[in-house]
């Protein structure tokens, strides 16, 4: 499958949370969501970036967007992370890399899960893509640019 690209639908799925529910991404519709796959807990770089997401979790809240973490870890070791970094926000369990392929998220250096951050708008449309492995803060500085834009839009999220 092709990699998803800005502009298109974002691909609905559903997928078992850290803290006992079903993430939808369709049941979120009508608000910005941001969704970002990490590689793995616990690592530095990772957490980094787990910890700027919750450091500026009320700015994605104040401007009507969800947050929404995404590794390969299964959903008692994501209970433990977001436990210990009293993470707000849900993490994903996507164990056999599903819901990486279905978005097309690139591995680094052809072996390593990649790290991608995609902002998705009320009608559900990709609207911002980042890419970087190295790069953990420029994820939540971007992601939370577009989604205050996208806020600025008005109800229904989109450029005029």
């Amino acid at each position: 499958m092709a990699a998803v690209q800005i502009g298109d639908d974002a691909p609905d799925f559903e997928m078992p949370a850290h803290d006992g529910t079903v993430f939808r991404l369709s049941e979120h519709r009508g608000k910005v969501v941001v969704l970002f796959f990490y590689p793995r807990n616990g690592t530095p770089l990772c957490t980094q970036e787990a910890c700027a997401f919750r450091d500026h979790y009320e700015d994605f809240v104040a401007a009507g967007a969800a947050v929404v973490g995404v590794s390969s870890g299964g959903v008692e070791k994501h209970q433990a992370f977001a436990s210990r970094h009293r993470l707000p926000f849900v993490l994903l369990a996507d164990q056999n890399g599903e819901l990486r392929r279905l978005y097309g998220v690139p591995k680094t250096l052809g072996i390593f899960p990649g790290r991608t951050t995609y902002v998705i708008d009320r009608q559900g449309k990709v609207r911002h893509i980042f890419s970087g492995q190295l790069a953990v803060d420029r994820h939540v500085g971007e992601a939370l640019a577009i989604v205050r834009e996208l806020s600025a839009d008005g109800p229904g999220g989109t450029p005029a």
